[in-house]
């Protein structure tokens, strides 16, 4: 029995390249009393970090899986054979072709991790190593260009109060979820959705190489928004101290009167595991990888 969304019985196929896309989908689908039928896949690519496990490795031996980057003439025959009533794509980096949204009886969605129509593109969390002090998530129909479809479920929190890569992940985790229970028995009622306002559409490509590395003369929450935005999938904000460059795992505020100060940029302290840094305004613990 449903346990929020009010429909049962669908038949999806999931379209992911990284394991928490295919468990927010399969977590969905397993408290609302659904069936994915097909995990549709792409051959690695380290799209989302070395460290990250692979997507494969990670699915229950009774999964059916589709590993393929012909969607066209491999995919959408597969999928058409098993009559789905959805197509859901959560973190899946490829254009689906029109031979694969048509054929789904309700319709195909597409998850991603940004407050549409702000953060379009492949790095989400770009909006928040600009500055953006929230945790935006929507679910919309999937149209022939990323991240463009009609809107039918749309979620915003504040960042948490664990400002790493871990919090942003859980939270976003979190809204995606009741973003899906709402969505698809909007879909499935026919429910065309919001168009998204062209004007108020943002791009967020990829982060370059000199974005990685922190700036540790910033103010301590500059650094720690952009370290956790960076860090989103697998470590990749970087430090340079003492003429060697170090990935940063995490950062963690220092309390207040544990250490001294010096100017932005100094190693307070140096640790097994990291160094206490002064920031342009507070210290902060940096561990490393």
């Amino acid at each position: 029995m449903s346990v929020s969304s009010g429909v049962e019985g669908l038949r999806i196929v999931s379209l992911n390249a990284f394991l928490p896309g295919h468990r927010l989908v399969h977590d969905f689908a397993a408290r609302n009393g659904h069936e994915v039928v097909l995990v549709v896949t792409l051959p690695e690519t380290g799209r989302y970090g070395a460290a990250v496990q692979p997507m494969v490795a990670g699915l229950p031996e009774e999964t059916n899986v589709l590993i393929t980057r012909k969607l066209r003439t491999v995919a959408a025959p597969v999928i058409d054979a098993l009559r789905p009533d959805v197509v859901i794509s959560a973190a899946f980096p490829r254009l689906i072709p029109a031979e694969i949204l048509e054929i789904p009886k309700y319709g195909a969605i597409n998850c991603h991790p940004s407050p549409l129509p702000a953060g379009r593109g492949p790095t989400p969390q770009r909006l928040i190593y600009e500055g953006d002090e929230r945790i935006g998530a929507t679910v919309h129909r999937t149209a022939a260009e990323f991240d463009t479809g009609a809107i039918l479920a749309q979620r915003i929190a504040p960042l948490p109060d664990d400002l790493n890569g871990t919090g942003i992940m859980q939270v976003w985790g979190e809204l995606l979820s009741q973003c899906l229970d709402e969505a698809v028995p909007r879909l499935v009622a026919g429910d065309p959705g919001v168009p998204q306002d062209p004007a108020a559409a943002s791009e967020a490509p990829l982060f370059t190489e000199a974005e990685l590395l922190l700036d540790l003369t910033e103010p301590a929450a500059v650094v720690r928004r952009k370290a956790a935005a960076l860090n989103v999938t697998s470590p990749q904000a970087q430090v340079h101290l003492a003429g060697t460059t170090y990935v940063v795992a995490r950062t963690d505020v220092v309390p207040a009167g544990s250490v001294g100060t010096a100017e932005p940029g100094a190693v307070l302290a140096a640790h097994d595991d990291g160094w206490t840094v002064q920031t342009a305004d507070l210290p902060l613990r940096l561990t490393r990888t």
